[in-house]
């Protein structure tokens, strides 16, 4: 089954036109990475599933479990399970990490008809989660992302997607800035949630972290669209002869 499905997608920022009639389908508990030269239109592409207003969409359809996830406002598509991880985390000063994900759990909950977990219990779910990924007290009071080092963001994150459990998890280059040690607790964390109804979409340049979360197909992105697909082969070939082949 199709957990999405994109049909002949152009979107644009300004007047350029970014995605060029792309297409792609993941089905429900698989993993795709996409790899690609700088501006070929990764990014665009995550900005335009999570609803960011600033990119166009000119043409095309994107179906997210049966729906038109074109009409649902950015808050709506979170709801409905649709989670991007940020290349670059944003700064939410004056709001506590914990608070962040209270409000974000009780958001979700309520949008299903369902009533917030109580104090007891929102700990409790917290700290399990935060434990396996060596988030600590302290960390978790401090404001979101505000005086974290880029490996502590990326951990956070992770945290986050983990404690909302959406369907759909896209990772904008969540490998970027990440030392080793880093980006194996991180990986770690992606794959302990790797669960039949959920799928991944991973973006990124380096075959790392292809190594630690193995995927399951592989796009290379030129120009806007999927130029070739294949299995975790294609990213070793990438690694030894990069892009200029298809330019």
């Amino acid at each position: 089954m199709a957990l999405l499905e994109i049909k002949n997608l152009c979107a644009s920022v300004g007047e350029k036109e970014i995605l060029k009639d792309f297409s792609l389908t993941i089905e429900a508990g698989s993993v795709h990475a996409i790899m690609g030269p700088n501006g070929s239109g990764k990014s665009t592409l995550s900005n335009v599933i999570a609803g960011n207003p600033a990119y166009k969409i000119t043409s095309g359809s994107i179906q997210f479990k049966g729906k038109d996830l074109l009409k649902m406002t950015p808050d709506e598509r979170a709801n409905e399970g649709v989670f991007l991880a940020f290349q670059y985390p944003v700064e939410i000063p004056g709001v506590s990490y914990a608070t962040f994900l209270k409000q974000a759990l009780a958001s979700k909950m309520k949008y299903f008809g369902e009533k917030p977990l109580d104090a007891v219990h929102f700990i409790k779910r917290l700290k399990v989660r935060a434990q396996a990924l060596g988030v600590t007290d302290e960390m978790l009071k401090r404001p979101v992302n505000v005086g974290f080092s880029g490996g502590e963001k990326k951990r956070l994150e992770t945290l986050q997607m983990g404690f909302l459990e959406p369907d759909f998890c896209i990772l904008d280059e969540m490998d970027s800035g990440l030392d080793i040690d880093a980006l194996k607790v991180v990986s770690q964390g992606v794959n302990i949630m790797r669960e039949a109804h959920r799928s991944f979409l991973l973006i990124t340049h380096y075959q790392r972290l292809l190594e630690l979360i193995e995927p399951d197909v592989i796009h290379i992105m030129i120009d806007g669209h999927i130029v070739e697909t294949g299995d975790k082969t294609l990213a070793l070939r990438l690694e030894e002869k990069g892009y200029a082949s298809y330019r």
